[in-house]
């Protein structure tokens, strides 16, 4: 036998690094499996072997010749949707862990639904559809939500309003299901949460309880969470007790279990639960930050087939984390992680984006820019925090690009529109839009002025991620390097001195936010020289 209890990790990416660090820290020897042999948190492990973590033969054959050859203590993972792999391991090796028919359960959509209705656990109703056709007789009323069955991260899942929705919202599900099955639930209106626990022979201990921040519909966008919750504790109790029930239905008895919940007006009522670690950076992160407990540390022990210690908090603070995001186009730069990093009371900042790579407007939870996470002791600081550095981090997009200009071609709107306006600005604000003036004469040898639209940049409104008109100026003008003054009042009537930037500039600034205002003007210039450029080479061909 090793010196050192062995555990084997399924992946290793950023959400198993606390996993793989914690379980160094606790003198254990650590096998990652990951299909993606550069993750990030690769060199983290003792050893690694490339297995991609679906499957599970693959996965228990080297489990087997572990134990065989040295031993093996335990299996786990957090932040996957694959404890279903984990659960047929631990069950085929008999090592500590839910039964493989739990874990299916607490992964299957259609299976949780179906023993939380069994089991009368508060729980939207629901049918399953096997093909794209979209043709389904629904027995409960519109708006409805889609989802595949059997995938996380809110891919393919968005509310749907009517039957002229539903088909292309099914394919698009469907797209994202593993087992082509996709789910159509009762859409449940009001507040969301995350539950986090650990669960030691059927004795479930709760491990965080934070409010989820989410945007964008039809989609469901998690800009970010804050923990604790800022709810009434009286109001708090039922809904953890409806959790329990149902990490209960589904069978958890030793593990960890992640619940999204909502409070309707029906009361408290269960989203999803999974046999695993939450992958939202809660369990990992914001939840140690704000209590000083290691729910990570549970797991693995848990995982040995040991009870859990020092679940107790040790401190009460609050931590945020929350999401940076982009318009469609691809990156030619990134600027303010660096600052953002040095922000006060900011822990941590994950950038997935790098020069060169495609970004869109997310349409779920893995496609977005990046995430911030603060803490600090009290609520209002933390949340401040984690939202300035948030803002801080700008994103400049190449010109020309097609997915950039299809997303500014769009005209702001008074109805909300998906991807949304950076600037909700209603209907007058649109109607002296439409009646300023054209950008004039832009670029010239002068650095350009803004034609003034005082109705918008004193309005008092903030863009998606909360900057106000005047912050987002200030990014267009970092990124650009103009000065971009206000010109003076009557200018273009008297003849501009300087070229003027006017209701073009202010229309992508309001639909593409200090990103779509940056792309307007390094399209102008490119138009310019290109223009320059053709110019010049005709005279040299004479």
């Amino acid at each position: 036998m090793p010196d050192r209890k062995r555990i084997l990790i399924l992946g290793a990416g950023v959400m198993q690094g606390p996993a793989l660090r914690i379980a160094c820290e606790m003198g254990l020897e650590t096998i990652a499996i990951d299909a993606d042999p550069t993750a990030l948190c690769v060199s983290l492990a003792d050893r690694f072997e490339k297995i991609d973590l679906k499957d599970r033969e693959g996965i228990e054959k080297l489990a087997r010749s572990l134990l065989e050859n040295g031993g093996l203590a335990g299996v786990m993972t957090a932040g996957t949707d694959f404890s279903a792999s984990v659960a047929w391991v631990a069950e085929k090796l008999k090592l500590p862990g839910v039964s493989f028919e739990a874990a299916l359960d607490a992964s299957d959509k259609e299976r949780m639904r179906k023993r939380f209705k069994e089991a009368g656990v508060p729980s939207p109703e629901f049918i399953v559809i096997n093909d794209s056709s979209g043709e389904a007789h629904l027995p409960f009323s519109w708006p409805v939500v889609v989802k595949p069955v059997d995938n996380m991260g809110a891919r393919g899942c968005r509310r749907v309003d009517s039957q002229a929705e539903l088909k292309a919202a099914v394919a698009e599900a469907m797209a994202f299901s593993r087992s082509g099955r996709v789910i159509v639930e009762e859409y449940m209106e009001g507040p969301e949460f995350s539950v986090d626990a650990l669960v030691y022979r059927g004795e479930i201990t709760i491990c965080g309880f934070a409010d989820r921040h989410i945007f964008f519909p039809p989609y469901f966008i998690e800009m970010g969470h804050t923990i604790p919750s800022s709810i009434d504790p009286a109001v708090m109790r039922p809904l953890i007790e409806t959790f329990n029930k149902g990490v209960k239905a589904l069978g958890i008895t030793d593990g960890a279990a992640k619940g999204d919940v909502k409070l309707t007006s029906r009361g408290p009522m269960i989203g999803e639960i999974a046999a695993r670690l939450s992958g939202g950076f809660m369990s990992g992160w914001t939840f140690p930050y704000s209590s000083g407990v290691l729910p990570t540390r549970g797991a693995i022990e848990i995982a040995l087939g040991a009870p859990p210690r020092g679940l107790e908090n040790k401190w009460n603070w609050t931590s945020a984390e929350r999401a940076f995001i982009s318009i469609p186009g691809k990156v030619v730069s990134i600027k303010g992680i660096e600052t953002a990093k040095v922000m006060p009371f900011v822990r941590d900042v994950f950038s997935r984006v790098k020069r060169g790579m495609a970004v869109a407007f997310p349409e779920n939870n893995v496609t977005k820019c990046g995430n911030i996470i603060s803490a600090a002791p009290d609520r209002e600081t933390a949340v401040k925090a984690a939202e300035n550095a948030a803002r801080s981090v700008l994103i400049r997009l190449q010109a020309p690009n097609d997915e950039t200009a299809a997303f500014l071609a769009v005209r702001p709107l008074e109805k909300p529109v998906f991807p949304p306006d950076a600037f909700a600005v209603g209907k007058s604000l649109l109607s002296l839009l439409a009646a300023l003036p054209e950008t004039a004469d832009f670029p010239a040898k002068k650095e350009p002025a803004l034609l003034p639209f005082p109705e918008f940049t004193e309005s008092g409104l903030l863009d998606l991620m909360g900057r106000s008109v005047k912050e987002s100026l200030d990014s267009v003008r970092l990124l650009t390097g103009l000065n971009l003054p206000l010109a003076a009042k009557g200018s273009i009537q008297r003849g501009a001195e300087v070229p003027l930037l006017g209701r073009s500039f202010w229309q992508a600034l309001i639909r593409g936010g200090y990103q779509g205002a940056v792309y307007y003007i390094d399209s102008m210039i490119l138009i310019k020289n290109n223009s320059r450029g053709a110019r010049e080479g005709a005279e040299n061909n004479r």
